[in-house]
């Protein structure tokens, strides 16, 4: 069969072509090599023997479709970052989630029921694939677009390694690193270019353009910012918005904001935009990095470049926007508080985690283990314990209180919902203030924590599945910063009906689907992989004996040196007194 690209069977923006259209993509993931700063060609992972991969598109009511064929030498899978999966809950991607790997050579149809519209994006969830390049846009259409605009443009920013993602991550986890500095980007693309190429985004005077901005990065967070040009956010995260007037936007890892945008009506000038990688997300600037990227709005070829103005750096707080559909503030039936810290553990290694646990993946997919065990998909042990699974009812109104207690900020993404954010604060959450929030809270479904900050989220528990909640930057995915909410498992064993091929793949790779973690009955979890656990406080066994060695070592130490002192002085004596006679 020729897998060749069939395009966004787009027509999307030509509603009247009908709803409930079915959407199909092909894709043939392998392997292309692309020089995209034009610094260092490099192996990467595309799409029809092509990079970058192509946007996808849809409309509301469309059932999108990725036919994927595995053309890689090692499994992957698909993650539409954002998309709710309602009903479909294997859909979702993350590998040992939701499915094991597409078998290498193997094939998946990817069948997405679209309800929603907005910006969102996709990527490989299995190990960290997308960083070597498998992410591309996902645009989601209205039929009814509240806000009118002549024209749009998606604009990606990215970070880019000229190493692969393997050795990175080799790197990254290594007790050569017992710190956990992430690799360092070697530089930043937008749409796809860098380096002394320049992206460019073509104005036409008096238009007023939608501008979908992704970050697609693995680490890196952005400042988008155009010169001379105010930009008012109407959506965040697929959330429309008030608009909202700001001369910069802040995009963390897998966040995305649309702002318009109208172009002046002289075209005299060309102008300048930034897309500025935040350096405080990382542990060094390298030499000769380039981390402030600027492309070009161009109203005419030949038109001088406006200079005459700075950056305008003034920002929006998510928290305080608007969300064009109102829903109430929701209230709470279970509260989960996580607290993130990176430590060094028992491997040597320093890894992300909630409540001191970091997630290890189990033995079964963890959506086959709720589907599979009956009554017992309730117990949380049935998942685990370093999956770190919660448990919640159909319809409850569930509160997360993240604390983040790491030195750096960290970009958190829950699969299958929009959370309210209700509350940001200085870490930790006093658990004894009740605090009131907005009557229509803004949603979104990544947000950005800083350094010793809490943000309060809330959720309605309507969509049921096994969705992760984990820190967006890649490497602290890998790194363990993951958790899993279970969610209304004897509802999902009512309603969700598994495509058989999903079986198959797990059946090649040798992974069960059925049973707990570990692929047994009950809560016998024998043969499951266990730690790596926090180094224990106070003296353990070994510690112990190591420090009686280390005593007695230096007693033995402490005595030769006494010894030979004496030795050396009776020594002294005798030569100093035949000196003395002659």
């Amino acid at each position: 069969m020729r897998w060749a690209y069939a395009g966004a069977i787009f027509g999307i923006a030509m509603a009247g072509l009908g709803q409930g259209r079915e959407v199909v993509n092909y894709w043939d993931i392998g392997y292309v090599e692309a020089d995209p700063d034009g610094e260092q060609q490099r192996q990467v992972i595309g799409v029809n023997g092509k990079w970058p991969p192509p946007a996808l598109h849809a409309t509301i009511n469309d059932t999108l479709v990725v036919e994927v064929r595995n053309s890689l030498d090692k499994p992957t899978t698909l993650h539409a970052h954002g998309i709710y999966q309602n009903g479909s809950n294997y859909m979702d991607g993350p590998a040992m989630v939701t499915q094991c790997g597409i078998p290498a050579g193997a094939n998946m149809t990817y069948r997405m029921a679209i309800s929603q519209t907005g910006t969102y994006w996709i990527h490989s969830h299995y190990s960290a694939q997308y960083v070597d390049g498998i992410r591309a846009p996902v645009i989601l259409h209205s039929d009814k677009e509240p806000y009118k605009y002549d024209e749009e443009m998606v604009v990606t920013l990215e970070d880019w390694y000229h190493d692969q993602a393997a050795e990175l991550l080799q790197e990254f986890l290594s007790w050569k690193n017992p710190g956990g500095a992430e690799p360092v980007p070697s530089g930043a693309l937008i749409n796809g270019v860098g380096g002394k190429q320049t992206a460019k985004l073509a104005f036409e005077a008096g238009k007023t353009y939608r501008l979908r901005i992704i970050n697609m990065s693995a680490l890196a967070t952005f400042h988008f910012s155009i010169e001379g040009h105010q930009m008012r956010v109407v959506e965040v995260d697929g959330v429309d918005t008030e608009a909202a007037e700001v001369g910069n936007v802040r995009l963390a890892a897998a966040q995305r904001t649309s702002v318009l945008v109208t172009a002046h009506n002289s075209t005299a000038h060309n102008y300048v935009f930034h897309a500025d990688m935040d350096t405080d997300m990382f542990d060094r600037i390298p030499a000769g990095l380039q981390y402030n990227r600027t492309g070009l709005v161009e109203y005419s070829g030949d038109a001088s470049v406006w200079k005459d103005g700075a950056t305008d750096w003034s920002a929006f707080e998510d928290i305080g926007l608007v969300p064009r559909a109102k829903e109430a503030a929701l209230g709470f039936d279970v509260s989960y508080t996580l607290d993130v810290y990176f430590n060094q553990y028992t491997d040597a290694l320093n890894h992300g985690t909630f409540n001191n646990i970091s997630y290890v993946a189990p033995l079964v997919p963890t959506m086959f283990t709720a589907l599979s065990t009956g009554a017992d998909a309730r117990l949380r042990e049935v998942y685990g314990p370093q999956t770190n699974a919660h448990i919640v009812d159909h319809l409850q109104e569930v509160q997360l209180v993240v604390n983040n207690f790491d030195a750096a900020s960290h970009p958190f993404h829950l699969h299958g919902h929009h959370f309210q954010m209700v509350e940001r604060g200085p870490a930790p959450y006093d658990a004894t203030y009740n605090p009131q929030p907005r009557s229509a809270p803004m949603r979104r479904d990544t947000v950005m924590i800083p350094s010793m900050e809490y943000v309060i989220l809330r959720f309605r528990a309507d969509n049921p599945g096994t969705w992760l909640f984990h820190c967006h930057i890649e490497w602290h995915i890998e790194g363990g910063l993951n958790m899993v909410v279970v969610e209304a498992p004897d509802v999902m064993q009512q309603r969700l009906h598994v495509p058989q091929q999903l079986y198959d793949h797990c059946a090649s790779a040798g992974i069960a689907t059925s049973g707990n973690a570990a692929g047994r009955a009950g809560l016998d979890l024998q043969g499951l992989p266990t730690g790596p656990f926090p180094y224990p406080l106070g003296w353990t066994r070994k510690a112990r004996a190591a420090l009686a060695g280390c005593v007695v070592a230096a007693l033995i130490g402490i005595s030769a040196i006494v010894w030979q002192g004496w030795r050396g002085r009776g020594r002294y004596k005798r030569v100093g007194e035949g000196t003395a006679d002659d």
